[in-house]
C-alpha cells in the first residue's frame, strides 16, 4: 500500500480531529473517575499505574450507565476480574433455590448434632 504525502493543511486537520476526540474521551465518566479516585481496585485492593491502568474499569453501583453524577458517587473503580465477578453475581443470584438449601441445613441439624448433649456431659456429677 502506497502512502500519500499529506499537505500541511491535511495534517493540521487530522491533528485537530485527534485533539477533539481526546477531549471528548476525557470528559467521559471513565476519565473523570480516574481523575477523582485513587487508581486502586475497590474490591481486591490492587493498585494500577502505567500500562496496567487499562485493567481498571468503572463500575456503576446502581448498574445505570446513564447515572454519572459529577462527584462520582455512583462509581467505583474495579479491576477487570472483580468487575466481571460483580456482574456474574447478579446472573447466578437466582440459580440456587434458597428454600431447599435452608431445608437441607435444618434436616442435617436434626439428624446429627455432635454438640447436642455436650452441656449435660460438662455438668459435674453429684
Amino acid at each position: 500500500m502506497k502512502r500519500s504525502n499529506l499537505t500541511a493543511a491535511e495534517k493540521e486537520k487530522i491533528l485537530a480531529e485527534l485533539h477533539r476526540d481526546l477531549a471528548a474521551r476525557q470528559t467521559g465518566y471513565r476519565e473523570r473517575a480516574l481523575k477523582i479516585m485513587p487508581h486502586i481496585c475497590a474490591r481486591c485492593g490492587r493498585a494500577f499505574e502505567g500500562k496496567r491502568l487499562k485493567e481498571l474499569t468503572v463500575h456503576h453501583r446502581d448498574h445505570n450507565h446513564d447515572n454519572n453524577p459529577p462527584d462520582g458517587s455512583n462509581w467505583e473503580l474495579l479491576c477487570i476480574y472483580c468487575h466481571d465477578h460483580e456482574h456474574d453475581k447478579g446472573s447466578i443470584a437466582g440459580f440456587f433455590d434458597v428454600s431447599s438449601i435452608e431445608k437441607e441445613k435444618t434436616d442435617a441439624a436434626r439428624i446429627a448434632n455432635p454438640f447436642a448433649a455436650l452441656d449435660s456431659m460438662l455438668k459435674p456429677k453429684s
